[in-house]
């Protein structure tokens, strides 16, 4: 009996290693696919000039990223923005607020929401979203906020409804529900006697949320946030749909634009030269690279704010 314990104890330490090393290696393996099919651009144009440059001539063999950044940096900004506070307010409403019989409807159509294929959000931005906003919110939004000074300068133009702003609004609605399952989770964490000590001595529901759930969550909240963040930077056929892939740098957000994974699903079967090719792979390792920074500093983030919390 102990000899097979001992075997079987064996096993499983050398399964999970080889399975933990399994990730590593295909991480490098990722990085090593792309690193070598975009040598010929990285050769051609560099680091710091693929990454500034606005030419995407492929006539012309000329390449640069910094629109397609540009596209994702913000569409990934706006939908953070306008998902965050819907989410947590969802998460809140279910936990905290919601009577039992509301609950579970509620929590089942976030989930449900988080199922549908991005290719629907697609289809429903193009026929159904994208009139709506030329219509009616986008030329309500410029006689508004467009008359203020500054802040104007971002709703110049046409409202046609593919747009920035209304691939940055279906983002949005494709990222609440992780967020808001995510926070919902996070606050039913939160010890049932905390909350009754707080209401004991006289709180409001209002004091507890802002001073004891949402305090005693924010990791779980800034977890779901990074996890969305990761699923916003690399969405395509949602966006494809609605965001024009024009390859400009623009200051109002009812221009079109171009994100790096548009541009490779509408590009690589274009790709004709050696150098187009190799410029993609350039930007899907820049892709690669954005997304390990961004999830690093999340870590170090989250590390700093378990230590500020142990202190």
């Amino acid at each position: 009996m102990g000899k097979e314990s001992s075997l079987s104890g064996s096993l499983f330490y050398v399964f999970t290693v080889i399975s933990a090393f399994l990730v590593i290696l295909f991480l490098l393996g990722i990085f090593y696919i792309l690193f070598s099919e975009s040598y010929l651009a990285i050769r051609e144009f560099g680091l710091i000039g693929f990454i500034f440059s606005q030419e995407w001539d492929p006539v012309r063999d000329l390449f640069g990223a910094a629109p397609t950044i540009f596209g994702t940096v913000v569409t990934t900004l706006l939908a953070l923005l306008f998902a965050i506070p819907v989410a947590v307010g969802i998460a809140i409403f279910v936990t905290e607020i919601a009577p039992d019989y509301v609950k579970a409807p509620v929590s089942v159509a976030i989930e449900l929401l988080a199922a549908i294929p991005s290719i629907i959000y697609g289809m429903w931005g193009l026929f159904t979203l994208s009139p709506i906003m030329a219509g009616y919110i986008e030329p309500a939004l410029q006689q508004t906020l467009g008359r203020l000074p500054i802040v104007g300068i971002l709703f110049e133009g046409v409202p046609m409804g593919i747009d920035l702003l209304t691939a940055s609004v279906i983002l949005s609605i494709m990222i609440i529900p992780l967020i808001a399952s995510i926070s919902r989770d996070a606050f039913n964490l939160v010890p049932s006697i905390v909350k009754e000590s707080a209401y004991g001595v006289g709180a409001t529901r209002w004091e507890v949320i802002k001073k004891i759930v949402l305090p005693y969550s924010k990791l779980g909240i800034f977890g779901g946030v990074i996890l969305a963040m990761g699923r916003a930077l690399g969405e395509t056929m949602a966006v494809a749909f609605v965001l024009g892939n024009k390859h400009q740098i623009t200051t109002s957000l009812f221009d079109a634009a171009a994100t790096i994974t548009v541009s490779l699903a509408n590009e690589f079967t274009e790709a004709d030269t050696d150098t187009y090719l190799s410029s993609l792979f350039y930007l899907s390792l820049i892709l690669f690279a954005i997304s390990f920074i961004t999830l690093g500093a999340a870590k170090l983030t989250i590390q700093r704010l378990q230590r500020g919390g142990a202190r």
